[in-house]
């Protein structure tokens, strides 16, 4: 029985039946009514009940607070109201009442702030443990309460001014991928805050030597977005004990819709990191530089004791045919982005955090766990707010799912959701070598055999009628259908950094020096790819982590910057620099659709072996230079090719850049230096 009877009901039907004379029969139903709420008996998550409000949680005033929580197979909610984020018992506990669709919900009519809270569930006479809830957006020390604050108080001084650096195309796109510690931890970093959010909002800051670091560094560098490895809160670190340093990537969800609290100044304190969160962005943006955030909503650290499932046990997570936990995340479950609730979920969440944090692009890790349809709905609700907001993530899982494959979002379905990108481990794998197998070496490196792949990732995944498509190594046609919607690089956080993969890959004989034409070849690819670029952090001054794999809990020593290589390999970051300028000085790289790139690029026919080269005519794309000439020389000695005769001029040549040219070529051959690439124009 669904409706809750009071006590003056009670009454009425107990005169009503004694007057039939049906005591027995009165005082069985009095008992009935008088029981706590029976929540329906649902033989499939599909019957649950969707609730399409947006006040789940809690809505503050200082005059009340409303929480609502969706609990649809609860038979009883408490709301538990702390003085502390962390210690002490419950200073009150209040029963909620039955709400519509699924939720429970109370109002007090109280000023709660400098409060904390939690709910409890309870389902099949088994209360289960305190969660301070999946829509939490304050939480106290650790994230295992949430917090009561006026959101308005933690808006930094001019942070209604706050405007998201102008973009035209998401070919204008150069993206800078980097873990809050890593970037400012080093001594060499100059940096106060280190391994804070704080920390990109200082200027000035130098290396031993007086280079620029931190912030200035990346003015300098010119890159156009900074890609935040996870950086809601997460479960990994304690935040009570920040002195032991514990690092940790983040791929551990614990609250998405809070700032980890270990990058903050003080994370007792729920307002602290939301303020210092802003104080970056702001600075950020103040510089001209876009942020995204690396979001991870196809799991949770935990999964029976999630705050997703101690609201609705099951519902939030997919599961085998056996009843067993599915696992394409790789990390112990998967969630459900195929149920409504889910999928609300994701999508509300990217909405705040775009709104409330002005967040100006989200990377989804393992994206092919999501079903497309929910990508989808991101997209478009993130166009309402600003379509300039870029969208891009793993178009892979890491093992098989209870999704049907066609509904995932892969790569390879990557034209149905047209305005969201993902990462190309095609153009990846050709230049550098093998992920798998750090001892394969790639086009870089001198291996032959992989041209069509080259040329496959240079017009950005689409189709072009020059590729023979069967010789890619990973992809067989094209996925995508506008350069749009690739992501260009040789490396990440993920696997080995480009050095470590290059020393690590490097064929018999190769000399440092070599090593170093292999990166800058490896990265001028990229550069002059049509789709987005983008670098790990730290690449742009010749970082190394050892030679370890994957350091999402490696020490400092391993994961840090190292400041002072910008000084050592200066010649590494002006290389850097230049192609950064290259592609914003001429938009005949950043072509944004397909048709464009089939119309004015061509692939020249090339005999000598590992060489791809190809021309960018007619002033493409609005550019100044009226043609272009592109080649790569993958080869560990120098390659003489035919080339369309012309007055051109270098503007690159053997690992050296200048715009303006360093010399005019009027022959029909060209000789590439060897391991690098040229760039010859015609105003």
């Amino acid at each position: 029985m669904n409706k809750i009877i009071n006590k003056s009901d009670k009454s009425s039907l107990l005169r009503k039946f004694s007057a039939f004379r049906f005591p027995l029969f009165a005082i069985i139903l009095l008992s009935i009514v008088s029981c706590t709420y029976t929540p329906p008996k649902y033989t499939s998550f599909d019957e649950y009940p969707v609730y399409d409000g947006t006040d789940l949680e809690l809505i503050y005033s200082p005059h009340a607070s409303s929480f609502r929580v969706w609990a649809p197979t609860a038979s009883e909610v408490k709301l538990l109201l702390y003085d502390n984020g962390q210690e002490g018992m419950a200073y009150r506990s209040e029963d909620m009442k039955k709400g519509e669709k699924g939720t429970w919900r109370i109002k007090i009519q109280e000023d709660l702030k400098g409060k904390f809270y939690t709910f409890q569930v309870k389902i099949n006479d088994v209360w289960l443990k305190e969660t301070p809830g999946m829509w939490a957006k304050a939480v106290g020390v650790n994230g295992k309460r949430a917090a009561i604050i006026d959101m308005k108080e933690t808006n930094p001084e001019g942070w209604e001014l706050d405007k998201r650096p102008e973009l035209q195309s998401f070919t204008d796109i150069v993206i800078y991928e980097v873990h809050m510690r890593d970037f400012s931890v080093a001594e060499s970093s100059g940096i106060k805050n280190k391994g804070k959010f704080l920390a990109f909002t200082e200027n000035g800051t130098k290396n031993t030597a007086g280079d620029k670091t931190g912030i200035d560094h990346l003015k300098e560098l010119g890159v156009t977005h900074v890609h935040l490895l996870p950086s809601y809160d997460f479960a990994s670190i304690d935040e009570t004990k920040l002195t032991e340093n514990k690092y940790n990537w983040g791929y551990d969800p614990l609250n998405y819709n809070v700032p980890e609290g270990s990058y903050a100044t003080n994370p007792y304190d729920p307002a602290v990191r939301i303020k210092e969160f802003k104080q970056m962005v702001q600075a950020l943006h103040k510089a001209g530089i876009r942020v995204i955030m690396d979001v991870v909503y196809n799991h949770t650290y935990t999964g029976e004791d999630s705050h997703l499932n101690l609201l609705a046990p099951g519902y939030f997570y997919r599961f085998n045919a056996d009843s067993t936990w599915s696992n394409a995340s790789g990390c112990g479950n998967e969630t459900a982005s195929d149920r409504p609730m889910m999928r609300k979920f994701i999508v509300e969440s990217v909405s705040y955090w775009a709104r409330e944090y002005h967040i100006d692009g989200f990377r989804f890790d393992l994206m092919g766990i999501h079903d497309i349809e929910t990508m989808n709905e991101v997209r478009a609700t993130l166009d309402r707010i600003d379509p300039t907001i870029f969208v891009y993530g793993e178009g892979w899982t890491a093992g098989d799912s209870p999704l049907a494959y066609d509904n995932r979002a892969l790569k390879q379905h990557a034209k149905q959701f047209d305005g969201i990108a993902v990462f190309s481990d095609d153009i990846r794998d050709a230049l550098k070598g093998s992920w798998a197998n750090p001892d394969v070496p790639g086009f870089v490196s001198g291996v032959e055999g992989l041209e069509e792949s080259v040329k496959f990732g240079v017009v950005g995944a689409t189709y072009h009628p020059q590729i023979d498509y069967s010789k890619p190594i990973y992809s067989k046609e094209a996925y995508v259908k506008n350069p749009t919607q690739v992501i260009n690089y040789v490396s990440c956080h993920d696997d080995m950094c480009l050095v470590d993969k290059l020393r690590k890959a490097s064929p018999p004989g190769a000399t440092d020096e070599e090593l170093m034409k292999f990166n800058k070849l490896a990265q001028t690819v990229v550069f002059t790819a049509q789709g987005v670029p983008f670098i790990y952090a730290g690449e742009e001054i010749y970082r190394n982590k050892k030679g370890v794999h994957n350091t999402y809990q490696s020490p400092d020593s391993i994961n840090k910057i190292n400041w002072d290589n910008k000084t050592i390999y200066r010649d590494v970051f002006d290389y850097y620099q230049g192609l950064i300028k290259l592609r914003k000085e001429h938009p005949a790289f950043r072509m944004p659709t397909e048709v464009l790139v089939q119309q004015y690029l061509k692939f020249l026919d090339v005999e000598f072996p590992n060489v791809v080269a190809y021309t960018l005519n007619g002033n493409v794309n609005g550019d100044r230079w009226r043609d272009i000439l592109v080649i790569y020389n993958g080869n560990r000695i120098p390659a003489e090719i035919s080339i369309p005769h012309n007055n051109w001029n270098v503007a690159m040549h053997d690992g050296k850049i200048d715009l303006n040219g360093m010399g005019t070529i009027k022959d029909s051959t060209f000789v590439v230096a060897a391991s690098s690439a040229s760039i010859l124009f015609r105003n």
